[in-house]
């Protein structure tokens, strides 16, 4: 199984990172972006079973390692390679 997980800051944390694209963007000449918000995306292999239990593996890994719950939140799918 293959998982892609998108880890994304929370709506109500300030993002510098997404701040200074933003900035840089503009200064290039694209000024029609309202916001940019930076994020991590990890690509895992897994070998299990099936797919609910690569969902509850790649739900433990978030919760514990691979995002902060206090600042970011994240989503995630589970595919067949």
């Amino acid at each position: 199984m293959k998982a892609r997980v998108y880890i994304t800051l929370k709506k109500s944390v300030l993002d510098p990172q997404g701040e200074t694209v933003k900035h840089a963007l503009a200064s290039l000449g694209f000024n029609s972006i309202e916001e940019v918000r930076m994020g991590k995306y990890v690509e895992l292999n897994l070998n299990t079973a099936s797919k609910k239990q690569a969902e509850q593996k790649v739900q433990q890994m978030c919760e514990q390692l691979l995002a902060n719950p206090v600042i970011e939140e994240f989503r995630y799918e589970v595919i067949s390679r």
